[in-house]
C-alpha cells in the first residue's frame, strides 16, 4: 500500500504550527513554475531558502534562463516568512558521469531516479552543513515525477545525512493546477521538457511524431 505523503506533510505542518516556531527549510527547486505552488503552500510555516541545484539542465543557456526566472519569482512573490535563494555550481559533468550507460533509458526510469538522488543529496548535505531544520524538493509537484520514489530517497537521505526530510506530494489537492495558474499570474517561462538532453531528445521526438500523424 502506497503512503499518502501529502497527509504526512500536513501532519508535520500541524506539529510545526503547534510548536509556535518557524523552522528553516532548504528547498530544492528545478524551476520557478514548479516552485510557485510549493512556496505558496509552505511560506506560512517556514523560512524558505531555495537551492537551485540542477546540473541536469542543458544547454547552459536554458539553465540560466530557468535560474533567472526562479530569482525573479521569489523577488516578486508576496511571501509570509523569509524567502531567498542559494545558488550552486553548474556541475553538468557530474550529471553526465552519473548517466553513463543510462542514456537510452526512457524518461521516468532509472536515470531519472539517479538524477533525483543527485540533487536531493546535495540539498540534504547543504541543509545539514548550514544548520537548516528540514530539506525538501519541489519535484513532487509534477505529474511526470515519481513521488513514491522521491519520498523514498528523502527518507534514505534523512537517515544517512541526519537532517529531517519534509515529506510531500505537492501535486495533490490540485497542486499542479495551482502551479500553472501561478505561472500565468506571474508570467513565468514554462519549459516543454524536464531539463536534460535526454528528455529534450525524447520531447522533440514526440513532437515530430505528432506532427506526422
Amino acid at each position: 500500500m502506497k503512503e499518502n505523503y501529502n497527509n504526512i506533510m500536513l501532519k508535520m505542518i500541524d506539529e510545526i504550527k503547534s510548536s509556535g516556531k518557524t523552522p528553516k527549510l532548504l528547498l530544492h527547486s528545478c524551476c520557478a513554475p514548479c516552485s510557485s505552488h510549493v512556496i505558496a503552500t509552505l511560506t506560512p510555516y517556514f523560512d524558505i531558502t531555495i537551492l537551485y541545484y540542477n546540473p541536469n539542465i542543458e544547454p547552459y543557456e536554458e539553465y540560466e534562463k530557468r535560474k533567472q526566472e526562479e530569482i525573479r519569482f521569489i523577488n516578486e512573490y508576496p511571501n509570509v516568512n523569509k524567502l531567498d535563494i542559494l545558488d550552486c555550481d553548474y556541475d553538468n559533468d557530474l550529471f553526465h558521469d552519473m548517466s553513463k550507460g543510462l542514456e537510452l533509458i526512457p524518461e521516468g526510469g532509472e536515470r531519472c531516479f539517479k538524477c533525483y538522488e543527485l540533487r536531493m543529496k546535495k540539498t540534504a548535505s547543504i541543509a545539514k552543513e548550514k544548520g537548516f531544520d528540514y530539506f525538501a524538493t519541489t519535484l513532487t509537484v509534477s505529474p511526470l515525477k515519481n513521488s513514491q520514489k522521491l519520498n523514498e530517497i528523502g527518507t534514505k537521505l534523512e537517515r544517512e545525512i541526519g537532517i529531517p526530510y519534509l515529506y510531500s506530494d505537492f501535486k495533490k489537492e490540485n497542486g499542479y493546477k495551482h502551479s500553472i495558474e501561478l505561472a500565468k499570474e506571474f508570467n513565468l517561462y514554462r519549459q516543454d521538457y524536464c531539463g536534460c538532453i535526454y528528455s529534450k531528445r525524447d520531447r522533440e521526438l514526440q513532437k515530430k511524431n505528432k506532427s506526422t500523424d
